[in-house]
């Protein structure tokens, strides 16, 4: 029963289904993990000689490589690339020799950069040469990177003079401009033919590009006039020219210019796919959906990364010592800020044996203000890459921030300072230490709040990501500062 369900799911996949990878992840696993056990056994038994046993083993692995191979062939190329990127090194190669040779190519494009220098590793150059031959220009350029010199040098011998140009285009572009990610695939038709002449065009070919929307217009020189949408095709009389129904008013992208506001351009105005025009207004190429979503994918993912202190991507298998080195350098600033938040708590400490209680309460003002500061550097670092913060409305934001704080530390100090006052009722100086405790949250949720706008303010000022250990820097400041303020007022108010 249990093979007949996981057949029914490895079917499911081919109509895109949204948990097939992970049922086919579920069904690999099983499989190589009894493979496992098998070949252990097999290990383990005394055979009368070791043909035997080498026969035995031969036969179980064959047996789960069909198997294996059954359930990659139903599946979508992006969904072997989950499966790979969630399996250990050994068994990512196992799962990589059960992949048809003619997808290699498609699924190299699919998998993450770490994961895709693994499996460029285990390949010989034959193997890359066909896996990269099957690949579009385009795509070729985006791991060109990642594949040996002399292996990107035979595939370019191989190509069409058209398909060199493109590489050359693609692979001449700096790799978050779009220049670097467009398509060219691509239909173009004139603008004084009809829309007759246009649906016969179009029959002639077997399949149109993917997430063709549109079909642009250009002139004999290749020079962008307008896009013809194709429910305009379908929609107006066969005998009307382009000229009469083509939209002119077009946005238009530069191969210069930067992915993410492409991105934020198919947000803004819901497209499919944009036209990619020269500085002469010649069409080179088209930017599509699927790209920009990938496009915001992965400034995501290195957004998350950054602000954590890692370095890179990092694979989920990588060995320890590469694992280990990508978490070094904000690790090594996180021990030295730490090293100077207690240095600071040291110079208080004859305050803080005056008043124990003290020593309890300076994480409550240290967490809640790297919290609020947080909030603040979260909604600051999307904004700056959404492109909302001008000159123009940044002192307005910050005063805003400022008194949000500012009130968000009187409401929770006061609460925080009851609760304190409550607890010590005891000790004649109780509602002295509320009263610091509800001073000292107000003044580091303000400087948490400062710190969340001006961290990512400044590495954007000095050309870096906003979100760049910002929150590693954003504790350091929390921490020290809460600690000082905290302990600098009980000084006062306890001599």
């Amino acid at each position: 029963m249990n093979e007949e369900l996981f057949e029914g799911d490895e079917r499911s996949a081919t109509a895109h289904d949204p948990e097939a990878a992970q049922r086919a992840l579920a069904r690999v696993e099983q499989l190589l993990a009894k493979q496992h056990r098998v070949e252990a056994l097999a290990e383990r038994e005394h055979t009368p000689g070791e043909q035997k046993k080498a026969l035995v083993e031969q036969l179980i692995q064959r047996r789960h490589q069909t198997e294996l191979k059954s359930i990659l062939d139903r599946l979508h190329p992006a969904d072997i690339a989950y499966i790979l990127e969630a399996l250990p090194h050994q068994d990512r190669l196992v799962v990589w020799d059960g992949v048809k040779s003619d997808r290699d190519g498609e699924i190299l494009i699919e998998v993450s950069d770490s994961v895709r220098e693994t499996l460029i590793a285990s390949m010989n150059r034959e193997e890359l040469v066909d896996a990269v031959e099957s690949l579009e220009a385009d795509e070729i350029a985006a791991i060109a990177d990642d594949l040996p010199a002399d292996v990107v040098d035979e595939v370019r011998e191989s190509l069409t003079s058209e398909e060199r140009a493109q590489l050359r285009a693609s692979m001449s572009y700096p790799d978050d401009s779009v220049g670097a990610l467009m398509d060219f695939e691509m239909i173009t038709i004139r603008e004084n033919v009809t829309l007759e002449v246009v649906l016969r065009y179009l029959r002639r070919f077997d399949a149109l590009p993917n997430h063709t929307d549109q079909v642009f217009v250009v002139d004999r020189h290749d020079v962008l006039k307008g896009g013809l949408p194709l429910d305009r095709l379908l929609l107006n009389e066969p005998d009307v020219e382009v000229a009469a129904v083509m939209n002119i008013d077009l946005m238009t992208l530069s191969p210069l210019d930067e992915s993410s506001e492409a991105a934020q351009a198919f947000e803004r105005y819901d497209l499919v796919s944009a036209p990619v025009v020269d500085e002469a207004g010649r069409l080179v190429g088209r930017l599509t959906v699927d790209e920009v979503v990938d496009v915001i994918r992965e400034e995501g993912e290195d957004a998350a990364l950054a602000q954590a202190g890692l370095l890179e991507e990092e694979d989920l298998f990588a060995s320890v010592w590469n694992s280990a080195r990508n978490r070094w350098l904000w690790l090594a600033v996180n021990l030295g800020t730490a090293f100077f938040a207690s240095r600071v708590i040291g110079a208080f400490e004859s305050t803080i044996e005056r008043v124990v209680a003290l020593a309890t309460l300076m994480t409550i003002v240290m967490g809640i203000a790297g919290n609020s500061g947080n909030q603040t550097m979260t909604l600051m670092i999307r904004s700056l890459a959404l492109g909302q913060v001008t000159g123009g409305n940044a002192k307005r934001l910050i005063l805003k921030e400022l008194v949000i704080a500012g009130l968000n530390g009187a409401v929770w100090g006061s609460i925080a300072g009851l609760v304190a006052w409550w607890i010590y009722m005891d000790n004649p100086r109780g509602w002295l230490i509320g009263l610091t405790l509800l001073l000292a949250m107000t003044l580091n949720m303000v400087i948490g709040s400062l710190a969340g706008m001006f961290v990512p303010l400044m590495l954007v000022r000095s050309g870096r990501d906003p979100a760049l250990g910002s929150s590693v820097l954003l504790t350091f400041t929390t921490d020290s500062m809460g600690v000082f303020i905290f302990l600098g007022l009980a000084s006062l108010f306890f001599l």
